[in-house]
C-alpha cells in the first residue's frame, strides 16, 4: 500500500514538474537574407459587361489606345493630350474596359518560369470586374526592374445582385484574384549562398528568447557555432558548400526551444469590443466601480377637443381642435457594486469579479483604461 502511495506521489509529481511546451526554432525566427519582395503593375483588364470605367475615366482610353497601337492599330486622335484626346477616347467603348493595379508577392528563391498568385484591383470607376480578363501586365519591384509578367481571368468571389431598387452585395466586386497568374522572370539574388555566415531573426524580439535559441544551437553542434549579435539576431558559422549548409540550416529550424514568455499585454478592439489578456497580466491594490446611468423619454401624442356647444373665441371663432406632446422622462442609474483588486492578483481573479458586476465588453475596457492611468495595470494596453 505505501509502495502504491509512493508511486501515485511520484506520478503526480511528474505531471506538475512538466516542461513547458517546446517550439521549433523555425517557428521563432526568420533567415535574415530570405524574405518575399512585393510587385506592382498597372494593366487593363477587358470583357467587362458594361461595368467599366467608361468615357469618364481618360486615362483608361489612353492606355487601351497605347495598346492597341503597339499592336498595330492605328486609333485617330492624340494619345497624350488630356484636353484634346478627350474627344478621341470618347469614339472607344471603353465601358467594357477598367484600368487596374496589378499587386503579387515574389517568394524567396522564386526561379524564372515559376508562377506565382496575383491580386487585381480596379482604380477607376468600374463597378465590376467580374468576368474580365487581365491583359498581359509587367510586374516591377521596388526598384523598377521586371520581374515577372501577368495575365488571365479574373477569379471573384464576392456576389453582388440588385433588383427593384434593392442590391445585395458579399463583398466588392471591383477586386479580384488570379491563382498562378503571373510568371517569375527574373529571379532575386539573396545573400544566403554567397555570405559566410547566416543570422537569425527572433520574430519578437526577446532577450530569453534568443539566448534559449544561442543555447539551443551550441548545445547540438558545438560552442562557438552560435553567437548572439543582440537581442533579435543570432549570427550562425554555416558550412560554405552550399548543399552541406542547406542541410545544416535543416537540422537547425528543426531544434526544439522553450521561448521566453511573452511581455503582459492587454489588446483592446474598441470598434467589436474584443478585449485579450495575457497570461501574465497581474494589478495592483486597486478598488472599481463602474455604474450606468440611462435616460429614457416616452413622448405621447394627445388631441384636445373643445367642449360641446363651447363659446367661440374673438372674432366670432369657434374653439378648435389642438395636438397636444407630452413627455415623459425618467432617469435610473445601475446600482453596480464595487469590487477590490487585490495586489497581484492574476487574469482569472480579473475576468471573475468583471462578470459578477455583469460589465460589458465596452465598460470592461473603460475598466482597464482607467486601471491604466491609475498605474494599477500592470501590462501593455493596446488599443487597435
Amino acid at each position: 500500500m505505501r509502495s502504491i502511495s509512493s508511486l501515485f506521489f511520484l506520478a503526480l509529481s511528474v505531471c506538475v514538474a512538466a516542461p513547458a511546451a517546446a517550439d521549433r526554432i523555425k517557428d521563432l525566427t526568420a533567415v535574415a537574407s530570405v524574405r518575399s519582395n512585393q510587385l506592382i503593375g498597372y494593366g487593363l483588364v477587358v470583357g467587362l459587361q458594361g461595368t467599366g470605367d467608361g468615357s469618364d475615366v481618360p486615362f483608361s482610353g489612353q492606355s487601351l489606345r497605347a495598346m492597341l497601337n503597339q499592336l498595330g492599330v492605328s486609333v485617330d486622335g492624340p494619345l497624350a493630350d488630356y484636353d484634346q484626346g478627350s474627344t478621341a477616347v470618347a469614339k472607344l467603348d471603353v465601358k467594357n474596359v477598367a484600368a487596374v493595379l496589378v499587386t503579387a508577392e515574389l517568394p524567396p528563391f522564386a526561379k524564372a518560369g515559376q508562377r506565382i498568385d496575383i491580386n487585381v484591383s480596379a482604380i477607376g470607376k468600374a463597378s465590376s470586374l467580374r468576368g474580365g480578363n487581365l491583359i498581359i501586365t509587367r510586374l516591377r519591384g521596388a526598384n523598377g526592374s521586371i520581374y515577372a509578367v501577368a495575365q488571365g481571368s479574373l477569379t471573384i468571389s464576392a456576389v453582388e445582385v440588385s433588383a427593384a431598387g434593392s442590391s445585395v452585395s458579399t463583398g466588392p466586386t471591383t477586386s479580384g484574384r488570379i491563382p498562378g497568374g503571373a510568371i517569375v522572370e527574373k529571379t532575386v539574388e539573396t545573400a544566403f549562398e554567397k555570405s559566410e555566415s547566416v543570422v537569425l531573426n527572433i520574430l519578437h524580439h526577446d532577450f530569453t528568447t534568443a539566448n534559449a535559441v544561442m543555447n539551443a544551437i551550441n548545445e547540438k553542434f558545438g560552442a562557438g557555432t552560435a553567437t548572439a549579435i543582440d537581442g533579435m539576431s543570432i549570427a550562425l558559422r554555416v558550412p560554405q558548400d552550399i548543399s552541406q549548409r542547406l542541410t545544416f540550416m535543416s537540422m537547425v529550424e528543426n531544434i526544439d526551444v522553450v521561448p521566453g514568455e511573452a511581455v503582459a499585454r492587454v489588446v483592446v478592439n474598441s470598434r467589436t469590443g474584443t478585449v485579450v489578456i495575457s497570461r501574465n497580466v497581474r494589478v495592483t491594490a486597486a478598488a472599481v466601480t463602474h455604474g450606468g446611468l440611462t435616460v429614457k423619454i416616452a413622448a405621447t401624442n394627445e388631441i384636445s377637443q373643445p367642449n360641446p356647444f363651447s363659446g367661440g373665441g374673438k372674432g366670432g371663432a369657434g374653439a378648435t381642435t389642438q395636438e397636444v406632446q407630452n413627455a415623459d422622462i425618467s432617469v435610473t442609474e445601475a446600482k453596480n457594486p464595487m469590487f477590490l483588486f487585490k495586489a497581484g492578483v492574476d487574469l482569472r481573479e480579473i475576468v471573475k469579479a468583471v462578470n459578477q458586476v455583469g460589465a460589458t465588453p465596452s465598460a470592461l475596457v473603460a475598466i482597464l483604461e482607467a486601471l491604466k492611468h491609475a498605474g494599477s495595470l500592470r501590462a501593455e494596453l493596446v488599443v487597435i
